[in-house]
């Protein structure tokens, strides 16, 4: 048995815990949490909600920390930290940022001896093994993201954190003809803006400045400064009516040639229910790998480009081989 803590109980955090019920070979060990852990009820019997103070002594009974916070303010700060006491997994979404964070992660790691698999989810992610998937496939050709329509975990995460916001949940939706265009194999090029559109619908806090609040979101850097932003300030009651789900989904699409005139269109498209019900999901099959890997003394940060699939699997190779191959 795989043993898991889940650092953070929002939504994502949710997510991993329905995940760990769907997976035989898991088993969800603590909730950690920075609230009053007797004020958070889980939905898991018999699994402690702690402190993170606990987790502060290095000493937790888990074999991978599952850290389940935002990529604005918490993973750049909680992955390193942690990373020099467990293995770790987070799904840290700021692509420009990647870079800088996966090497404060493997620097921590590297000197504990632990691993720390970063930027698990569908995007970066899933979405990330496509597209270098389509890429050696086809060398001659190019890759387009399309996302949403859905909410954007970290994106509505990032709004929340300005000074004066309630609540918020962000839209991306893709511009249909620029879709088309891709599923046609025209290769067109395309600038951020002409690929998607952003809406915001924002609950602020009484008395808030809300031409403020409006401008930060629309110069955002990394969010939003790049995209044609709309933002809608709406009620509680509102929110809780007409956005309290959280669908998303997408899809990757790479056009090339193999020869003169020979075009190849390759699709990966995901349709969500829940984007963080799926996100757990991957986030899950990540601490699998990590506890794999590292009994064999693997250590160091890594991304989904250098895990190898079998290690995802509670699958043996030869029921891999006999059944999925």
């Amino acid at each position: 048995m795989v043993k898991i803590g889940i650092l953070g109980y929002g939504n994502l955090g949710r997510g991993v815990e329905a995940a760990i019920k769907k997976n035989d070979d898991m088993e969800l060990v603590a909730v950690y949490t920075r609230r009053d852990p007797s004020t958070l009820t889980i939905n898991t019997e018999g699994v402690a909600v702690k402190s993170t103070a606990d987790l502060d002594t290095g000493k937790e009974p888990i074999d991978v920390l599952i850290i389940c916070g935002g990529s604005a303010t918490d993973l750049p700060e909680m992955t390193p930290k942690y990373a020099a006491m467990y293995n770790v997994i987070d799904s840290f979404d700021t692509h420009a940022k990647v870079p800088v964070h996966f090497a404060n992660v493997d620097k921590a790691a590297q000197a504990a001896g632990t691993i720390g698999i970063i930027s698990c989810g569908w995007d970066p992610g899933m979405f990330s093994l496509n597209r270098v998937y389509a890429s050696a496939v086809l060398p001659d050709g190019k890759d387009y993201t399309f996302w949403g329509k859905g909410v954007s975990q970290g994106h509505s995460d990032a709004v929340r954190r300005i000074d004066g916001v309630k609540d918020a949940r962000q839209y991306t939706i893709p511009v249909p003809e620029a879709l088309e265009r891709v599923r046609k194999g025209e290769n067109p090029e395309l600038t951020t803006r002409e690929k998607h559109t952003r809406e915001c619908f924002v609950v602020a806090e009484e008395g808030a400045d809300l031409a403020r609040i409006e401008n930060e979101i629309k110069t955002m850097p990394n969010y939003f400064s790049d995209y044609d932003t709309t933002v809608h300030f709406i009620t509680e009651e509102e929110m809780k009516a007409n956005h309290s789900g959280l669908p998303h989904g997408g899809s990757v699409l790479y056009s090339g040639t193999t020869s003169d005139g020979t075009k190849h269109v390759i699709e990966y498209k995901l349709t969500l229910d829940s984007n963080p019900e799926f996100t757990g999901s991957v986030l899950v099959a990540y601490a699998r790998a990590a506890a794999k890997l590292n009994a064999e003394g693997v250590k160091g940060a890594k991304t989904v480009f250098d895990i190898a699939p079998a290690y995802l699997s509670a699958k043996s190779g030869e029921e891999l081989r006999s059944h999925l191959l």
